[in-house]
C-alpha cells in the first residue's frame, strides 16, 4: 500500500480566522431612514466629506461648519467634526418628505453602512442591527473583498479632529 503524505504547498485555513461575512452579506438600502432618525449619534466628517459638502452648498468651509456641524469630544484632549442633530435626534440633513437631502454627497460614514466594523465585528452583531434595518439580508450580495474594501476605506478616511484644553477648545 502506498503511503501518501501530506503536500508541503497546501495551506490550511483556520476558519475560525475567516470572518463570519467570507461568503458575503446581503444589503440594499430601502431608503427608510431609520438610521438617519429617532437616535442620538455621530456622523463624523473628513476633509473629502465636508469639500462635498460645502460645495453642495455653495458655501466656504467655515460657514458649513457653523451651520451644519459641532463639536465632540471623543478622546481626552481630542474632538472631532460631526453633523449636528435635530432636536428630535435626527440628522440634520433628514427632511420629512423627502429623506436625505444630500443624499449624493453624504459622508462615507453614511454611504457605508451597515459595512462598518461595529456592525461587522461578528454575526450577532449584524443581527442585532438588522433588527432596526429592513435592507440587511436582504437585497443585493455584497462579497467579502467589497467588505473588506469599505472598512478599510473607512478606517483610512481622516476624520476631521483638533485638540483642545485649557485654552477654550482653540487648536
Amino acid at each position: 500500500m502506498k503511503t501518501r503524505t501530506k503536500s508541503p504547498i497546501l495551506k490550511y485555513i483556520n476558519m475560525s480566522d475567516m470572518p463570519f461575512y467570507s461568503a458575503g452579506l446581503h444589503f440594499s438600502c430601502t431608503r427608510c431612514s431609520d438610521c438617519c432618525r429617532h437616535e442620538g449619534g455621530f456622523v463624523f466628517l473628513s476633509e473629502a466629506d465636508l469639500d462635498r459638502l460645502a460645495e453642495r452648498f455653495g458655501i466656504e468651509y467655515g460657514e458649513f461648519v457653523q451651520t451644519w456641524c459641532r463639536w465632540v469630544p471623543y478622546t481626552p484632549g481630542r474632538r472631532r467634526l460631526s453633523l449636528r442633530e435635530k432636536a428630535n435626534l435626527d440628522c440634520i440633513f433628514w427632511q420629512e418628505g423627502s429623506g436625505c437631502l444630500v443624499y449624493e454627497e453624504r459622508p462615507l460614514q453614511c454611504k457605508t453602512f451597515p459595512f462598518w466594523d461595529s456592525v461587522t465585528a461578528s454575526k450577532s452583531a449584524w443581527d442585532k442591527t438588522a433588527e432596526q434595518c429592513p435592507g440587511m439580508n436582504s437585497g443585493s450580495l455584497h462579497p467579502k473583498d467589497e467588505i473588506d474594501g469599505l472598512l478599510k476605506q473607512l478606517r483610512e478616511e481622516l476624520i476631521i479632529e483638533q485638540n483642545f484644553g485649557p485654552n477654550g477648545g482653540k487648536s
